[in-house]
This record gives structure tokens, C-alpha cells and sequence, in this order.
């Protein structure tokens, strides 16, 4: 066989063995094979008998580490598990390359269905946002309630910070970056995602920004590490270009969980303006604004994130003793009230139309190899946690609601 027949990526049983992943006090890992692909799956156990499932899934460039705050901050109120999506983290390639928001979707649908953990509550980032939408929208029977955190939805007006990740899905691309950053060193590239992701780079603290620099040498070893990143960017940006029933908006509008939205002011990847547009469209929903926050508001502000959760959590209960919710046409309330210490205020809002095609009818987008479209342009979260406390300046709007507590 000639050089140029062998496969870009070689087999997973034949890749070399990266150094550890980190895994923080409290936490598991445990890889779980299913068909096509093997999954990464960090978790936390339990602290008491009955909690209830929940899954967390990282953005682009990002892996299961992104949610270890937010996930030692709910220890007791849920079970948690994070996956490492194929090709990020620990999780190797897929069998069949397939790197499009679909196939996330599907490997996502394919460890609920074989756990039986479902209905979770389902926590998405940026690209896994995406993902997580999709997962709601073609599967309500495995989502209790979703939390989208800068969820990676399409933009007509794409900010310009954005554009560099959404271009690394372009062929040739990654191979210039690669060679034009070729000097630079790990420290250089996590200085510059956390420039780019988070809203203050100065709350991570040096522990934090020496295990990001460790996990970034051990993911840049890894012969697929650039495939794996330019296929997800392509297949966001087709999942971006998809019309009718396999739109994103289109799916926001099918979920049917009470949904809670987290938007950071100063989120280079996904535009702050579009809070307002996704508290429209998805059908219950709450919308949490963090001023001071970046595109990774779960990893800046555990506690603020956690909180709003637990209260999503709260009203969910309260309803199901009083009875679904009436609908309202109401639209979210612009005027944020505030609150005490965080002047944050909660928005939930109800009565958009219903779709009548809820059924958990499979998607069509199938493609993969380098017309995989990427599921994440602004997906390239670090791996690193970060300072946390109060101060984040959260605001959040209820339409026709009452307002919450803050944190």
C-alpha cells in the first residue's frame, strides 16, 4: 500500500498512549464503548440515595474537565456525568470519522439509551449546546430539563472574534495555523483561548492555568487532536447552513424541557445579543445574563450557574405538584429588576407556539469526512477551572413571572 492510501487518522487501537488525563478529587473516569464509538465519561458519585441524573457536554476544543466546577457544585442536588465528545478528551475518534453536530448528537443519545439514566438534565456548552438542543429536540423522552450555557446557535451576524475558530473548518487552514504557530508553546496557546473565552482571564488562578498547559500538551501528542478540531468547527458551520425541520432554531423551538439559558456580556464566540432571541424561541425558558462573564460562564461562575439550576430545579417541582404551567404569548421583560448582592433577576417564559412534529424522528444529517459540517464554531473552551465567587453581576428576565433570588 502507497503512502498515500493509509487513512489520515490510524485505527484506535493502534494510537499511542497519551499521558493521564486529570481527574480532580471526587471524580471517576470510565470508558464506555458503543457502537462506533468509545466515550470518555467523567462522574461524581452520588452523595445520597435518589438524586436524579444529570450530563454535561463540553464545546469545541473543550472536554468533560470543563464542567468539574459546576459539578462539585451540585454535588447532592444531582448525579452527574460529563462526556468527553469523539476525538476531544480522553475519548478517541469515531469509528467512522463523522465529526457533525448529528453525530455528537447520536453518540450523546447512544450512552443515555445504553446507561438507562434517562430522562437526565442535560447541560450543553457553545458547540455542545448545539448538540444538546438537538439531543432535546429529536429525543424529549431522555431530557428532564436542559441548561444551555452560551449555546452555539446560528448567527446572521457572526462577531468578529468568532470568525477565526468558524475559519479552521476551511480545508487548508489548520494546516497554516499549525505552521504559523509552530514556536509557539503550550503556555502561549492557553493564554490565548482563555483571552478569548473567558470575560476576566485574571479570576483563573496558577493551578488552574498549569493543569490547562499539561492537558494542551498531552491533546497536542495526539495524531487526530487537529483533525478531530477542524471537522467539529465544519460540522458546526453546516449544522449553521441547515434549513426546515433539522435547523437549530427549528429544534429550539420543538424542546419541550424547561429550559434554563446562560449568557455571558462578554462572550467573544457567541453574540450577547442573541439572549434575547433563544428566550423567544425556546419555548419554557429562563434566561440568566452574567455581565462580567465570557463564553465559559460555568467555569467563571460555578456558583451563579449553580444556583440558577437549583432554582429551575425548585420552580420544576412546584409546577409539577400545581400542574403544567399555563401558556402565555408573553414576551421576556427587557427591564431586569434587581436583587440583592448580584442584582440578578429570573426569566422564564412560556406560550411559544407549539410545533406539532415532536416526535423523536432521526436527523439526516449524515455526512461526514471533510464535508462533516462543524457543531461548534465558538467551541474552544479551555480545559482549566477558575476563580469563583460572588460579583458577577447576573441579571435574568421572567416574562410574566416573578422574580427569583440571585445568587
Amino acid at each position: 500500500m502507497s503512502s498515500t492510501e493509509l487513512p489520515s487518522v490510524p485505527p484506535t487501537s493502534v494510537l499511542p498512549k497519551a499521558a493521564s488525563v486529570r481527574v480532580a478529587e471526587g471524580e471517576r473516569l470510565r470508558s464506555v464503548r458503543l457502537p462506533g464509538v468509545t466515550l470518555t465519561v467523567r462522574s461524581r458519585p452520588a452523595t445520597r440515595a435518589g438524586l436524579q441524573p444529570a450530563l454535561y457536554v463540553h464545546g469545541l476544543g473543550g472536554s468533560s474537565q470543563n464542567w468539574s466546577a459546576l459539578m462539585a457544585q451540585l454535588d447532592g442536588v444531582v448525579e452527574s456525568e460529563a462526556v468527553d465528545l469523539p476525538g476531544f478528551g480522553d475519548s478517541p475518534p469515531p469509528d467512522d470519522g463523522n465529526y457533525s453536530i448529528t453525530a455528537h448528537a447520536r453518540a450523546v443519545i447512544r450512552h443515555l439509551d445504553a446507561s438507562g439514566r434517562g430522562p437526565v438534565h442535560l447541560f450543553g456548552n457553545s458547540l455542545g449546546g448545539a448538540v444538546s438542543t438537538r439531543v432535546a429536540a429529536v429525543r424529549p423522552d431522555l431530557v428532564r430539563t436542559l441548561t444551555l450555557v452560551s449555546p452555539a446557535l446560528p448567527e446572521l451576524r457572526v462577531q468578529r472574534t468568532a470568525v477565526p475558530t468558524g475559519l479552521l473548518g476551511m480545508p487548508g487552514v489548520a494546516a497554516l495555523f499549525t505552521r504559523f504557530t509552530r514556536e509557539w508553546t503550550a503556555e502561549q496557546r492557553v493564554r490565548g483561548v482563555m483571552a478569548l473565552c473567558y470575560g476576566d482571564p485574571g479570576r483563573v488562578t496558577p493551578e488552574a492555568f498549569g493543569y490547562a498547559v499539561e492537558e494542551l500538551e498531552r491533546r497536542l501528542r495526539l495524531p487526530y487532536f487537529w483533525d478531530a478540531m477542524t471537522r467539529s468547527a465544519r460540522g458546526l458551520v453546516n449544522a449553521y447552513t441547515l434549513g426546515g425541520q433539522h435547523g437549530l432554531w427549528r429544534q429550539a423551538e420543538r424542546v419541550l424541557a424547561p429550559t434554563l439559558l446562560v449568557y455571558g456580556g462578554r462572550d467573544q464566540l457567541v453574540g450577547f445579543r442573541m439572549a434575547q432571541r433563544a428566550a423567544r424561541t425556546f419555548r419554557d425558558s429562563r434566561l440568566l445574563t452574567l455581565p462580567n462573564a465570557g463564553h465559559v460562564a460555568m467555569m467563571e461562575y460555578p456558583e451563579t450557574v449553580a444556583t440558577a439550576f437549583r432554582e429551575l430545579l425548585e420552580e420544576t417541582a412546584e409546577r409539577g405538584e400545581r400542574g403544567p404551567r399555563p401558556e402565555s404569548g408573553a414576551e421576556p421583560d427587557t427591564g431586569a429588576r434587581p436583587e440583592a448582592d448580584t442584582g440578578a433577576t429570573h426569566a422564564a417564559r412560556t406560550g411559544v407556539r407549539p410545533d406539532t412534529d415532536i416526535g423523536s424522528r432521526p436527523d439526516t444529517d449524515t455526512r461526514s469526512g471533510p464535508d462533516a459540517g462543524p457543531d461548534v464554531g465558538p467551541d474552544a473552551g479551555p480545559d482549566s477551572g477558575s476563580g469563583t465567587g460572588p460579583g458577577s453581576g447576573a441579571f435574568s428576565e421572567r416574562a410574566g413571572g416573578s422574580a427569583g433570588s440571585g445568587s
